[in-house]
């Protein structure tokens, strides 16, 4: 059984799962393809538009479905079960739209352009921030991307690196380094912009079909109405609940290792044995040792966002948004390890999937935010706890 169901609280939510099980085939073949070919599965980003996958976390005042965080936990993690780099590249126009609408980032006007644009025309986007003299754009480093305003014009010319979903974008939202305004500004960029073009560089072992490509911008020269945000600090010191899309994928390809190992030990039936492996103490141990993983890691990374969204505990939550992506990611990579360990050395096979949940699942370390930021602020928070309450003492 698929424990995801008792996370269900309504039919709405049902509803979507329902539409996207009906992709479910057809969503596998072609993001097996796309791994085995370093490719890329567009039919399956144009069957999701058609279902307005891409409407989810825009309001409903804004004519999208006004779906939250939650909500976008429980359709992330069903579609990364069936293929996560389709997931984790969609998931990024979700979690992007999601935080823009919340907290109105951008100008009433901007923003109604843009949930046009998304309802009407099929947009999608994703945030064009890291790059290879940055590193993680979560740490604060400046960018390499420059942006000056010549006579009432935008001249930006940088390179993007990890371009995630960069073939179907419609937007690129792109951080450079504004010298008038000290500061960092973002750009919705159009990808038919005169000067934008994709390198394609992406060759890696894991997370292959979401087309990470390099964004080159090349003198591009832009409206100054383009400029949509400004931020005095790193991104990585805002509490941003939506990254939950993030953990989502991971958990759902580990829902889809489990399930695969469960399905091995009933069926297979070696001519040693009487009947299944799944019958052998050392093989139960494992899936009871996977499925207590998954149960933890979902309850945990479920509840976080519950406590997010409501307003009286809204506030304190900080740090667990970051201990849920190290929680999940984590557990992830110990169960399809686990699941390996129980289907054995053809999960070493390129055919297996196995293989590509193993590849797949620890690109999640390399996901913002890193296991190291999150350890360091638990452990700052607990510092400044007892400090906290050793003045308390002292009055």
């Amino acid at each position: 059984m698929n424990s995801l169901n008792l996370f269900i609280k309504n039919s709405e939510q049902q509803n979507v799962i329902n539409q996207l099980h009906t992709l479910k085939d057809a969503i596998i073949e072609r993001g097996e393809k796309a791994d085995r070919e370093n490719g890329f599965p567009f039919d399956n980003f144009r069957d999701l538009l058609n279902i307005d996958y891409n409407q989810l976390t825009l309001p409903k005042e804004y004519g999208g479905k006004g779906f939250g965080i939650y909500d976008m936990i429980l359709f992330q993690e069903t579609l990364a079960s069936f293929d996560g780099p389709t997931a984790l590249a969609i998931g990024w126009q979700l979690g992007v739209v999601g935080e823009l609408y919340e907290k109105k980032m951008w100008s009433e006007t901007h923003l109604k352009q843009f949930a046009e644009a998304i309802v009407n025309k099929h947009a999608l986007t994703n945030r064009a921030v890291s790059e290879v003299i940055t590193g993680s754009p979560t740490r604060g480093g400046r960018p390499g991307t420059d942006a000056k305003l010549i006579d009432g014009k935008w001249h930006i010319s940088g390179r993007k690196s990890f371009m995630t979903l960069s073939y179907a974008l419609t937007h690129y939202l792109t951080s450079a380094w504004v010298e008038e305004k000290n500061a960092i500004g973002f750009f919705l960029i159009p990808s038919n912009t005169e000067g934008v073009s994709i390198e394609e560089n992406w060759d890696v072992m894991a997370m292959r079909g979401t087309a990470s490509h390099d964004l080159v911008l090349d003198h591009v020269v832009l409206p100054e109405d383009t400029l949509v945000e400004v931020n005095d600090e790193p991104r990585g010191n805002k509490i941003n609940g939506w990254a939950l899309h993030i953990p989502a994928v991971y958990l759902g390809i580990a829902q889809a290792a489990r399930d695969y190992a469960v399905h091995f030990a009933s069926t297979y039936s070696p001519n040693s044995l009487p009947g299944p492996i799944g019958e052998l103490p050392h093989v139960q141990d494992k899936l009871g040792q996977i499925d207590l993983k998954l149960m933890t890691a979902r309850h945990f990374i479920y509840s976080v966002a519950e406590k997010f969204e409501n307003e009286l505990t809204h506030d304190q939550i900080k740090n667990e948004l970051g201990a849920a992506k190290n929680i999940v990611v984590n557990s992830a990579i110990e169960i399809v390890d686990l699941a390996m360990r129980i289907v054995g050395a053809k999960t070493l096979q390129n055919s297996n999937p196995l293989s590509r949940y193993y590849r797949d699942v620890r690109a999640g370390l390399h996901n913002p935010p890193m296991d190291d930021m999150t350890i360091s602020k638990l452990a700052q928070a607990a510092l400044a706890e007892a400090q906290q309450a050793k003045k308390e003492a002292l009055k």
